[in-house]
């Protein structure tokens, strides 16, 4: 699928004061060199703040990591999940269209978006507060058919519930993501049939909402200032700990004279007599590897130990 950028675009990009030091963060974490590395991350966080990616966010992305700017517009038509034209200024929609999705109702959900939001996906609302598309899955396949809005995932959707939701956002309510008809996460609708020990003393919320309860960014434009800048890979290492006492060298059989080998009493002699086997006349050879001896069966000789016999065959399996 060709990916244009849109006609209408901005006059100028830049990054808020803390979007600009977590975006010179994630440059850190690459060798000097190698910060095209960071190209992802830092489109992203350029399309959480404005809700959409435009040239100028793009073309300054690339001037930070040093790229040509043709580089950094192949990484952001490439990926779907930069929005390369206008969102919603309350709220992007997207409704899963994937088979588990789809058989549970996915289509009602699109009928929705196109009655209240606009006939075509990319489109916004007359208000200009929706957008909204239809995606591929998103992995919540237990609680179809969902929606990810925002950030958060809307789950167990009905047509009315989303009706609901539409209209909560668009008076500046936030609804609690989740599943609207109050599973925990993804358990079966009768409840959890196994590790049934977990279900007391858990937290109100699975991790992902109390996430966004906790966060409250939902829809929120990213501005950086939501969760503290950490940069542990920026710190000074802790400093090694000095070993207590000297170091102890080993020495072997201390106290007692080597042989001129070097040798010490420490070491185990050889007590095997036999001689490596090599094809000539050698002599050092063993008899066995004389050409002679390759023709004639050796008598066996009192110190010999008997032969190993032959293991028997595996049966084989039915």
């Amino acid at each position: 699928m060709l990916r244009r950028l849109h006609p209408q675009q901005p006059a100028s990009f830049a990054f808020t004061p803390a979007n600009l030091a977590w975006a010179q963060g994630q440059i850190s974490k690459y060798p000097e060199g190698r910060q095209a590395s960071a190209i992802i991350p830092l489109l992203w966080r350029a399309q959480e703040q404005e809700g959409w990616l435009s040239r100028p966010a793009i073309e300054h992305v690339a001037e930070m990591l040093g790229m040509a700017y043709i580089r950094a517009l192949e990484v952001a038509t490439f990926y779907f999940m930069f929005q390369l034209q206008p969102v919603g200024s309350v709220a992007h929609i997207q409704i899963c269209g994937t088979t588990s999705c789809m058989i549970c109702g996915a289509e009602d959900l699109v009928a929705v978006c196109k009655e209240l939001i606009a006939k075509q996906p990319h489109a916004l609302s007359a208000d200009g507060k929706f957008s909204w598309e239809e995606v591929e899955c998103l992995g919540a396949c237990a609680n179809a058919p969902m929606a990810q809005i925002g950030k958060d995932y809307y789950e167990d959707l009905t047509p009315d519930g989303l009706r609901k939701l539409i209209a909560r956002f668009s008076k500046g309510e936030v609804p609690l993501p989740g599943s609207e008809i109050g599973r925990y996460a993804a358990e079966p609708l009768g409840g959890l049939t196994s590790l049934t020990e977990y279900e007391k003393g858990r937290n109100p919320y699975n991790a992902s909402v109390q996430a966004a309860v906790d966060l409250g960014d939902t829809v929120k434009r990213i501005d950086g200032t939501e969760v503290p800048l950490t940069t542990p890979w920026l710190g000074k290492a802790a400093p090694a700990k000095p070993a207590r006492g000297k170091a102890k060298e080993a020495k072997p059989a201390a106290g007692l004279p080597a042989d001129a080998t070097g040798v010490t009493v420490q070491e185990a002699p050889a007590v095997s007599t036999g001689k490596p086997e090599a094809d000539g006349n050698a002599p050092e050879a063993t008899p066995a590897a004389t050409p002679e001896a390759k023709t004639r069966t050796r008598t066996p000789k009192a110190t010999d130990t008997a032969a190993p016999t032959a293991s028997k065959p595996r049966p084989k399996k039915a």
